[in-house]
């Protein structure tokens, strides 16, 4: 066994002890109080309060300052959003006007604003100690039909892992929708290209690094036809289920207007009222809909911030996860989450979850576990991210507390959410640095940032 008195993880070397950290957020309370020991992307040990690891190890990294969580978990985003944030016309403005106001401006999008869009949003969420990141991406006007193959590329420079959801949008203004026209794609299209990139790109080992998923967009910008055959698509590929749904009153009242039903109903009516699907937002449900929900094992993921930007409502978390629903967590696109931070969203979770349930029941390691468990029971991958145990990746986030906020701090796990935290020090993702000393390890971010700054002034300026 050997103790080198290296301090930073070098690819040459196959096993590491992240030695002593301050605390560790582990499943089931396991002791990690003596750090965990990777190798070859994985965590293959958990070592206890005082001891050295069973396993034979190269190198050890010193964690004794360092809060450990495991990465955490983004399960709902619009990564193109980055370029329109905290813009004048919708900074008011409920759901239904929003989307109206932006939709035009969003359907210029090209090729390069997008890849731009994409990188900023995936830096903000690895700074805020994201290692996985689900993107709901569905705008693919005719200067941008690439737009989930530039996600691809985005993603694997920065060295995240991504479940990049193939979106779609079928119902335009002329046959009732809220959709432009000309923002809107035929039924073969959608379904040709969402079976050419889970064929691409779909991977399905442990260690995945991109997923696909199916995600026609929502009640009101989709076809029922186009929800059935993607389900069925879904089927026959084996991928997941994305949609927004229950997310503002008019949604539902459009539902009834529209197709004659609750959102439910009409989630049931077209095949999604099952385990292979989660929503966004999902807060307008009665008694009957959230038991539904439960028994079919349906994923819920919670946009709190969103929710509050728009006044759109609180999800009813805990009688869904009574029901047997999954509860997961997402920063939702930066236009109306504005901020891509996941640390911060767990935060937001708690307290606005307190309001509904009270202290008591939702505690800081209950929101933590929705960042990170909760999240990837909702994207399929809970057999291998989301936890710190053995046999499970080594996707960590490490977070210092020795910033003012933190001083006189005695629950160094409570303290990550109830002062604030908002930047992870360092990220790992399978096993390797992304993130080291607050500094994304593979991208010059100021060149980035000022490239994305141009392109969003260029984007409304069009």
């Amino acid at each position: 066994m050997c103790s080198t008195n290296k301090t930073y993880w070098k690819k040459d070397m196959t096993t590491l002890w992240i030695k002593n950290p301050l605390a560790v957020f582990t499943a089931n309370d396991l002791d990690a109080r003596g750090g965990l020991v990777i190798r070859d992307g994985k965590i293959i040990e958990l070592v206890a309060l005082g001891q050295t690891p069973a396993s034979p190890y190269d190198q050890f990294f010193d964690a004794q300052n360092l809060v450990i969580t495991p990465g955490l978990i983004n399960s709902h985003h619009h990564f193109y959003q980055t370029l329109t944030r905290a813009w004048a016309p919708v900074v008011n403005a409920p759901l239904f006007p929003w989307l109206k106001t932006l939709y035009p401006v969003w359907a210029k999008l090209n090729t390069e604003q997008h890849y731009l869009a994409t990188q900023i949003a995936l830096s903000e969420l690895l700074l805020s100690g994201c290692t996985f990141a689900a993107d709901h991406h569905y705008l693919f006007p005719q200067q941008l039909s690439d737009a989930i193959d530039v996600q691809v590329e985005a993603s694997e420079q920065l060295g995240i892992r991504v479940m990049l959801t193939r979106g779609s949008m079928s119902l335009g203004e002329d046959s009732g929708g809220l959709p432009p026209q000309h923002t809107v794609q035929d039924m073969d299209t959608i379904l040709l290209d969402s079976e050419r990139l889970v064929q691409k790109y779909h991977q399905r080992s442990a260690d995945a690094m991109v997923n696909i998923a199916l995600a026609p967009c929502s009640p009101f910008s989709v076809t029922q036809e186009i929800m059935r055959e993607s389900a069925a698509l879904a089927e026959k590929l084996d991928v997941r289920l994305h949609t927004h749904l229950a997310e503002t009153l008019d949604e539902e009242e459009f539902c009834l207007f529209k197709f004659g039903m609750r959102t439910v109903d009409y989630l049931e009516s077209v095949g999604w009222l099952n385990s292979r699907t989660w929503l966004a937002h999902g807060i307008h449900f009665d008694a009957d809909e959230i038991q539904r929900l439960g028994r079919a094992q349906v994923g819920i993921c919670h946009c709190p911030h969103s929710n509050m930007r728009l006044a759109s409502g609180i999800c009813p978390t805990m009688d869904l996860l009574e029901a047997g629903a999954v509860i997961g967590l997402g920063v939702d696109g930066s236009a109306s989450g504005d901020a891509s931070n996941l640390i911060l969203e767990a935060r937001q979770a708690m307290y606005l979850q307190r309001l509904k349930y009270g202290a008591e029941v939702i505690t800081p390691e209950r929101a933590l576990t929705w960042a990170t468990q909760g999240s990837a029971q909702l994207l399929g991958r809970e057999k291998h991210l989301g936890q710190i145990a053995a046999d499970f990746q080594a996707d960590l986030a490490f977070y210092s507390l020795d910033d003012v906020r933190f001083s006189g701090i005695h629950d160094p796990i409570a303290g990550l959410l109830l002062c604030g935290a908002d930047r992870a020090e360092h990220v790992m993702v399978n096993g390797q640095w992304v993130v080291k000393d607050r500094e994304i390890l593979n991208l010059d971010l100021e060149a980035v940032q000022a490239a994305h700054r141009q392109a969003a002034k260029a984007l409304l300026a069009a």
